[in-house]
C-alpha cells in the first residue's frame, strides 16, 4: 500500500474510532511501523489545521481524535444545547478537580478539602467514568484510592495530565 492510502486508512480509522485511537492500536489493526504511523499522523495534522475547516486532528488522552474546530464552538452549542447528561454539578466539578490535582487520593480527603460529605459526587464521576478506583490506601480501612480517567482526558481535550493549568494560575484568576 503506498503512503497516501497508508494516510487516508489512518484518517478513516481516526474518523470512525468512538475514542481517541492511539498509535498501538493503530499499528495493531494496519500493521504499519510505528515511523509510518508517526509521519501519517504528522501530516494529516497538519493538513486539517492548514484548512482551517470545520474538524481538527486532535492528540488527546494519548491517542489521537477528529475533533471540533473551536472556533465553531458557540454554533456547535446551539446544536447540542449543552445535554444535561454531560454537564457536571459544581460538587461534580469540585471533586473532580480535587481529584485531578490530588490523584491518587480518597473520598474522606475529598471531603476534608470540600468541607462537605462528597459521596454522591464521587459515585456520580465514577458512574460517569470520569475517575475510577486505582487502588486501596496502606491505612486504617483501606480507603480506596480515586484518580482519573482517559475519559476524563477526553471530556476536556487533554493530551495527558500535564496539560492541567498549573493550580497557581487558577488561583491568580481568583485574586483579580
Amino acid at each position: 500500500m503506498e503512503f497516501l492510502q497508508q494516510k487516508y486508512l489512518i484518517e478513516s480509522l481516526i474518523f470512525s474510532s468512538p475514542q481517541p485511537i492511539t498509535i498501538k492500536e493503530l499499528r495493531l489493526i494496519t500493521e504499519l511501523t510505528e515511523n509510518d504511523l508517526t509521519k501519517a499522523l504528522r501530516e494529516l495534522k497538519e493538513e486539517y489545521a492548514k484548512r482551517k475547516g470545520g474538524l481538527l486532528i486532535a492528540e488527546i488522552a494519548e491517542g489521537y481524535q477528529m475533533v471540533t474546530n473551536p472556533e465553531f464552538s458557540p454554533w456547535i452549542k446551539r446544536l447540542r444545547k449543552n445535554s444535561q447528561s454531560t454537564r457536571l454539578s459544581q460538587p461534580a466539578l469540585e471533586t473532580l478537580a480535587i481529584v485531578a490535582y490530588k490523584q491518587p487520593t480518597t473520598r474522606i480527603e475529598i471531603d476534608q478539602i470540600r468541607g462537605v460529605n462528597s459521596e454522591g459526587a464521587v459515585k456520580s464521576l465514577v458512574d460517569k467514568r470520569l475517575i475510577k478506583i486505582i487502588g486501596k490506601k496502606e491505612a486504617p480501612g483501606r480507603p480506596f484510592l480515586y484518580g482519573t480517567t482517559k475519559d476524563f482526558l477526553q471530556y476536556f481535550g487533554l493530551k495527558n495530565l500535564s496539560d492541567l493549568p498549573p493550580l497557581n494560575d487558577i488561583f491568580k484568576d481568583d485574586a483579580a
